[in-house]
């Protein structure tokens, strides 16, 4: 990947949108690209946290294992996404199992030591990222407050509501989601079987709210999903 691929992927991150161009070259500089195929580890837990990732193509999730040794998805990453960042937040080893999703995904990979290095030299780029750690604090809050307080089918509506306002598309009234997920992934994510979420989503099709394929949900009204 030349320089200016490189280029383009970093000015479409929200955590670099207001950097100069010389900023961005630097971090390009500090980049390199890695690939990976469907369902390969990108990094596993207790792994040496040395890197840190921008996710530029496809979905990734974050995963780690029950206590009888399920699978469950803490949270799933879309491009434009900022992950591994285990180092920079002064614990060396990874917390989680990172995993590809799609059969192309393609990263960004900086040097956890190099990207700190980064980080105590640009003031305004430590406070946004100050603030993504934030938000992804709020996020794990609020699907803490979702395991705990609502039932199956609220969490399975909150994960089809969330995902389209993080990857949807806009179709006339209706938003359109392009995924990759199993049922099952949907059910690790939300707590649920997968014998749930193949109820709640056939249930949702039924009466109208849902359509959806193998590789796609059509959302017929956000504001009324219920």
């Amino acid at each position: 990947m030349d320089l200016n691929t490189k280029l383009n992927y970093l000015a479409d991150v929200p955590l670099f949108e207001e950097l100069s161009e010389e900023d961005l070259i630097d971090i390009a500089d500090l980049s390199s690209v890695k690939k990976y195929a469907k369902h390969q580890i990108i990094y596993r837990s207790d792994d040496e946290a040395s890197e840190v990732f921008i996710l530029s193509v496809g979905t990734i999730k974050i995963i780690s294992k029950s206590g009888d040794g399920r699978e469950v998805i803490k949270t799933i990453m879309h491009p434009k996404s900022l992950f591994g960042t285990e180092y920079i937040s002064a614990n060396g080893k990874r917390i989680n199992t990172a995993k590809a999703i799609d059969k192309d995904v393609v990263c960004l990979s900086i040097n956890s030591q190099d990207f700190k290095t980064y980080l105590k030299a640009n003031w305004d780029l430590t406070a946004k990222f100050i603030k993504v750690l934030g938000t992804r604090l709020m996020y794990l809050e609020d699907r803490f407050e979702s395991l705990v307080i609502k039932d199956a089918r609220e969490r399975i509506i909150d994960f089809l509501k969330l995902n389209a306002r993080q990857n949807g598309r806009q179709v006339g009234l209706e938003m359109l989601i392009k995924h990759s997920l199993t049922q099952q992934d949907i059910a690790n994510y939300t707590g649920t079987s997968r014998q749930t979420v193949t109820y709640v989503l056939n249930d949702l099709k039924r009466q109208n709210q849902i359509y959806f394929k193998r590789k796609s949900i059509l959302i017929r009204d956000m504001e009324n999903l219920s």
